[in-house]
């Protein structure tokens, strides 16, 4: 199907000329003789493009242009005038004209110049999709009362350049909403720079924010930019933001209040335009309180406060989301697509998800792994997750099965770890810091529990 191409002119002479090359080269044309008509034909006929004339009676081009970005902002129009100016082209560029040609027109340029606005059309189509498809990944998912809440307050937050303040506990999918709030801001093209606050050695942390000269330090071989100069334009995530050491908060607290900050070893000011998106899985009320984290540097950030459920507090969604993982899974692995029976969600619903929804997707990895059939069954579920436990809740009923205090206390360390694994997505070196062993020593335990 050939692109169809709308000329508005009141000359009868450009509606026919123009017209006759166009069609040779291929295009559906389409004319009208004024603004009026312009506007009635791309309402009923949706062209591809518009070539439109400045100077005609009743309307003028500029206000057709005003009308038709009005209705419909991504139709490209590219202006022709025989009285072209500065001031003409500066008014059309601002109303969202792709270019202007002036009479007498020039075959070659009229020609590029449709192309060229034809092709950038169908990238703007392509990113529009893509963004789409973006927001869908990192959409929110489930139909609890909590759910339903956190997208309205994402939906009110995203458009504003307003600072956020994400909290809740680890597997929540704090990043996951950082991200979605981006994904459907304004400044969706720029930039989403994430920083993970907790995971920065304190003596780079500046390095990391605000750059580095070249020679700043031992081992600055080369000028570096920063991460708030990387996100200019854009929004700068800083997830763990309840890590960061007291004496580093000042600095940043002075670059964000400016928006301006210096490389480490530099003397020059650069200022930037961000967004701040901050998240924690602390209680930063009773980290002020207990003089760990800057008061000054909470309300700084804490302009838009979302705090999301955990998991065990909304286990309607768990149906939604067991599906959701498996259809990505499948999707992933070009495989069928495994659902749960409704005594499996039932069991998994009464388990109370420490580790929150990244728990719950490592699971159902696992059972699509390891469970030969396309439904899980109730049986499938590990034990721990089935509820087998303690009256009380404890996790493992069978430590107390073990013959000797040694080898209950290895069961329950072998679990623990297995449990904190999960929560971590399986990083081994942030839980072996997380629970105080070595790398090597819980790589070893696991090795362990698999025999």
């Amino acid at each position: 199907m050939y692109p169809s191409i709308l000329i508005v002119d009141d000359e009868p002479f450009i509606l026919q000329s123009l017209g006759g090359l166009l069609s040779d080269e291929g295009y559906e044309v389409i004319t009208a003789s004024n603004g009026y008509e312009a506007l009635k034909i791309i309402d009923a006929q949706s062209p591809d493009l518009v070539v439109l004339d400045i100077w005609m009676p009743g309307i003028d081009g500029i206000e057709t242009l005003r009308e038709i970005k009005k209705n419909h902002p991504f139709l490209p129009v590219v202006i022709i005038t025989g009285h072209g100016n500065i001031e003409t082209a500066v008014t059309a560029t601002k109303l969202g004209a792709f270019d202007m040609i002036e009479k007498p027109l020039s075959i070659e340029k009229v020609i590029v110049t449709i192309n060229n606005a034809l092709n950038f059309k169908r990238l703007e189509e392509e990113n529009r999709y893509l963004r789409k498809k973006t927001i869908e990944k990192h959409a929110i998912s489930g139909d609890s009362p909590a759910s339903q809440e956190l997208r309205k307050l994402i939906a009110a937050a995203a458009p504003r350049d307003a600072w956020v303040l994400i909290t809740g506990e680890n597997g929540t999918g704090k990043e996951l909403v950082a991200r979605t709030i981006h994904y459907l801001s304004p400044r969706a093209d720029q930039p989403l720079v994430v920083v993970n606050c907790g995971a920065l050695p304190e003596n780079l942390i500046e390095s990391e924010l605000f750059g580095q000269e070249k020679g700043a330090f031992d081992g600055a071989t080369a000028r570096k930019r920063g991460n708030f100069e990387r996100a200019n334009g854009g929004t700068l995530f800083l997830d763990e933001i309840g890590d960061l050491p007291l004496k580093t908060q000042g600095k940043i607290l002075s670059a964000l209040e400016k928006l301006e900050f210096q490389r480490v070893g530099g003397s020059r000011t650069l200022s930037v335009d961000l967004r701040v998106i901050a998240a924690t899985n602390k209680d930063l009320a009773k980290e002020i309180a207990a003089g760990h984290f800057r008061e000054d540097l909470y309300y700084r950030l804490n302009v838009i406060p979302i705090s999301i459920t955990p998991l065990r507090q909304r286990p309607e969604d768990i149906p939604v989301l067991v599906k959701i993982f498996f259809q990505e899974i499948a999707t992933a692995n070009r495989s069928r697509v495994k659902t749960a029976s409704p005594e499996a969600l039932t069991a998994l619903q009464r388990y109370r998800w420490p580790g929150n929804v990244r728990e719950l997707r490592n699971l159902v990895e696992r059972l699509d792994i390891l469970v030969e059939g396309d439904i899980i069954q109730l049986e499938d579920i590990p034990a721990t997750y089935r509820g087998e436990a303690t009256e009380t809740g404890s996790p493992g009923a069978d430590f107390f099965e073990a013959g000797s205090l040694k080898e209950a206390s290895l069961r329950f360390e072998e679990a623990f770890i297995q449990h904190k694994v999960d929560m971590e997505s399986g990083d081994i070196a942030r839980v072996a810091e997380a629970i105080g062993v070595s790398k090597s020593y819980l790589q070893k335990r696991l090795k362990g529990s698999e025999k």
